[in-house]
């Protein structure tokens, strides 16, 4: 028998999902810098304003770099364009930060970051509900599986400290849902634009959301009054939860697509919950660990049947 050559099989892009890997991980730092901020007395709206302030100047230095190094990038912002952009980056990156952020009120850093952890979930189901995309069968039981886990953990955390807790799973689910959405609706503006610059667009639009909501709701007078340790909180909320993540997921989105860069997040949650135990003293018992289990092994199988999907469709 002949052996099949290797170039039958597609090629894996490990820049790629090396780019979404680490993205992934510096994104679940999020939830331990917003709770130490909530700590200090600050309200929603200021912990997602200081993580805009921090954000905001790079964003822009580097959209006035792209613009200044490459012409060409002017002829491609349309005004159409540059309103669809703006659009998909308020939904991605200030309602659903929004969202993510309020829930964290209620609910624990752990539990909060598995919840946003079934994404993947739903960015599988919008892209064969709206986008052509072919359902996978398949993957049906990782997603019962994660789920699964989710719902021991809320049954522990029910019977423990039932305050806000739907409220609080309520927010952030829909903050999954919203960047599930956000991921399909970017992916086709990077692929115009480029992920440097949609990034700079999305972003910058969403911070003078955040940072004017605000000023409205804590007034400017609330900003004089943080400490030093408040403003630092913000500087790594904005620099590490924020600036790098935001290009290594973009940059992975453009290369794999938003469904592979879903698959690849598993790394995060096990981030969040080390560092939510040791900074945060937050509880780990044994139903953490079986729903915890149970929410990683489901996003394991389903990133392996989605790679054989990609695999094979390519």
């Amino acid at each position: 028998m002949t052996a099949k050559p290797s170039a039958a099989l597609p090629a894996i892009d490990t820049v790629g999902y090396g780019l979404a890997f680490c993205g992934a991980a510096l994104f679940s730092t999020k939830g331990i810098f917003i709770k130490l901020a909530f700590a200090e007395g600050v309200s929603t709206e200021a912990t997602l304003a200081l993580r805009m302030l921090v954000a905001l100047p790079v964003y822009l230095v580097i959209l006035v770099s792209l613009l200044r190094r490459n012409p060409q990038l002017r002829l491609l912002l349309t005004p159409p364009r540059l309103l669809v952009s703006m659009a998909v980056g308020t939904l991605g990156y200030y309602i659903a930060s929004y969202l993510d952020f309020a829930g964290l009120a209620f609910v624990t850093a752990q539990y909060e970051r598995l919840v946003l952890f079934t994404y993947p979930f739903f960015v599988l189901l919008f892209g064969v509900w709206f986008f052509g995309d072919k359902m996978n069968w398949r993957l049906i039981p990782a997603m019962l599986m994660s789920y699964g886990g989710l719902m021991v953990i809320f049954a522990w955390n029910l019977s423990v400290r039932p305050e806000g807790l739907l409220l609080g799973t309520t927010l952030v689910l829909g903050s999954a849902v919203t960047f599930a959405l956000y991921q399909h609706l970017a992916r086709r503006q990077m692929l115009v634009l480029g992920s440097a610059l949609f990034t700079c667009i999305g972003m910058s639009t969403a911070a003078v959301l955040a940072i004017g909501q605000s000023l409205l709701v804590d007034g400017p007078a609330r900003y004089v009054e943080f400490s030093p340790y408040v403003w630092f909180l913000g500087t790594m909320l904005g620099v590490f939860g924020t600036v790098l993540p935001s290009f290594l997921l973009n940059a992975g989105i453009t290369r794999i697509g938003a469904r592979a860069t879903s698959s690849t997040a598993s790394f995060g949650p096990i981030v969040t919950i080390a560092l939510a135990v040791f900074i945060l003293g937050e509880a780990f018992t044994i139903y953490h660990a079986i729903g915890t289990a149970m929410v990683l092994l489901g996003s394991w199988y389903f990133a392996r049947q989605e790679s054989r999907n990609r695999a094979t469709s390519e």
